[in-house]
């Protein structure tokens, strides 16, 4: 063999060896990342082993903490189930999208989550709690009211957490989970996983689980037996004359946080049993939280902008995730910051209709120092919280910054009040921090339209919107099936 001959077939075999290195490269970077993103309802931040709670047991969900990425100061931009839903899905706020009330229609035109991620080539599931559809809460959601998820085992919204219907696919009837509905869901997302697990396609699970949201009297018995209520320990915050009310709340409210504990981490080891950790981001979080008599707030409360309503945990892991610096992020996410961050790390186009910003950058290489100002708002709020004032508000890391129409109404340092009970407003001494804070808040209400921050009426007639009775929603009627909520005009009405 000549010296020219030997040489071209050694060129040959290096440019060969470099195509199939680009071709298996190509391959790895063409593959897409899937998404499992696991809501829970009514679960304060504070309220997990890993945060410090002296009494609830999860060591599910601990154990994930140490392995996510924890975002310390999440906090839920309008602390009540739709209008979070709502914001979570489209990335948009509620003065945007007029979803600021329970049991509102999140109309067809609003660009959402699963619509985004099918035309990006994935599958889509639903499973669990909805609250978005606005027909009625036993109503089925249709089809074509799904906002671009599929595979659907799903209901507007029920808390009969040992009766919990659901609606499956196209099919008209109601069926019922078989169990304890955290534990059914649970299972049905491992099977629908296993059965995604050896396809080419990427697929978004969305796993809605209603607990621990009231009532608490439903938890598993085995479950509340661990938590005696006479041993459980209250938070400084809550009033003498609530304690004994709390302790009977959190006898069954810890007992469904550890059962979904366990549900939730038989799906996770589920994840890992199957390989799926090594492309798929895992996301754990809830709506909003819940006062339990803090402040003097009654238990079963939200939507109020103290840290008990508005704090939610939010853990993701992912395979892009540099730990050098720990896995602790302290700056702020707010509800419409998560859609933008899961296209960034899918890497998905960011369509312009989103209004929340991409945080990618602290997922994948976490920065315990970095800090930024978090948006939260309550635009009206209603049933019994309608005694509330409407407020626009800031979190940072350090600290809470609450107005309502007529000012600044709360102001918190949360690394020294834990508790938030010294407000600092008006305070000669903090009167620099209040402007600080103060302008912070109007940059962040400017970027979305709303610096004129107006009083609730105002939203009510912008969107068509009316309160039964002019002040409170009578979910009485929501369980018989009859809508009392006028929506807007391009959504539906009852």
């Amino acid at each position: 063999m000549s010296k020219t001959t030997k040489k071209s077939k050694i060129m040959k075999r290096i440019i060969l060896t470099a195509l199939v290195c680009l071709i298996f490269s190509a391959n790895i970077n063409a593959q897409k990342t899937n998404v499992i993103f696991i809501l829970t309802d009514q679960w304060r931040a504070s309220a997990f082993g890993y945060a410090g709670d002296p009494n609830v047991k999860t060591p599910q969900i601990d154990r994930f903490a140490q392995e996510a990425v924890n975002f310390t100061n999440a906090v839920s931009v309008c602390p009540v189930c739709t209008p979070y839903r709502a914001s979570l899905l489209t990335g948009r706020y509620p003065t945007s999208t007029g979803m600021f009330l329970n049991d509102l229609y999140l109309p067809s035109e609003e660009l959402c989550m699963a619509e985004i991620f099918k035309s990006a080539g994935y599958n889509t599931a639903y499973l669990g709690k909805w609250h978005l559809d606005g027909h009625g809460r036993f109503n089925n959601v249709m089809p074509e009211r799904r906002q671009g998820f599929d595979f659907w085992k799903a209901l507007e919204c029920s808390h009969d957490y040992n009766k919990m219907p659901y609606y499956e696919n196209d099919s008209p009837e109601m069926k019922y989970w078989d169990e304890y509905s955290p534990f059914a869901i649970s299972i049905e997302a491992q099977k629908y996983i296993t059965g995604q697990s050896g396809s080419s396609t990427p697929f978004l699970l969305f796993v809605s689980i209603g607990t621990p949201h009231f009532p608490h009297t439903n938890a598993p018995d085995e479950y509340k037996a661990l938590y005696p209520a006479s041993e459980i320990k209250t938070a400084p915050n809550v009033p003498v004359e609530l304690i004994d009310k709390v302790r009977e709340e959190l006898n069954g409210y810890y007992a469904h946080c550890t059962a979904t504990d366990k549900a939730i981490g038989d799906l996770i080891k589920k994840i890992e049993e199957l390989g799926l950790m090594k492309n798929t981001v895992v996301v754990f979080t809830s709506d909003h939280g819940e006062m339990m008599g803090a402040h003097g707030v009654r238990p079963k409360s939200k939507q109020a902008a103290w840290d008990e309503s508005i704090r939610i945990p939010f853990l993701i892991k992912t395979p892009f995730t540099d730990k050098k610096n720990g896995n602790v992020v302290n700056a702020p996410i707010t509800t419409p910051d998560i859609l933008p961050t899961l296209l960034s790390l899918a890497n998905i186009k960011i369509p312009k209709s989103i209004e929340g910003e991409d945080l990618s950058r602290l997922v994948k290489s976490p920065d315990p120092k970095a800090d930024r100002a978090a948006l939260v708002m309550n635009v009206c709020p209603f049933g019994n919280e309608y005694i509330f004032s409407e407020y626009r508000g800031i979190r940072t890391k350090q600290y809470t910054c609450i107005c309502s129409p007529e000012g600044p109404e709360m102001m918190f340092d949360n690394v020294k009040d834990k508790y938030q009970m010294d407000n600092l407003v008006g305070k000669a001494e903090y009167a620099d921090l209040q402007k600080e804070l103060s302008k912070m808040l109007d940059k962040s209400l400017k970027k979305i339209g709303d610096e004129d921050f107006q009083p609730r009426d105002y939203y009510l007639k912008k969107w068509n919107l009316k309160l039964n009775n002019g002040k409170v929603i009578d979910y009485s009627a929501f369980e018989r099936g009859e809508g009392i909520v006028q929506s807007p005009n391009k959504g539906f009405s009852k």
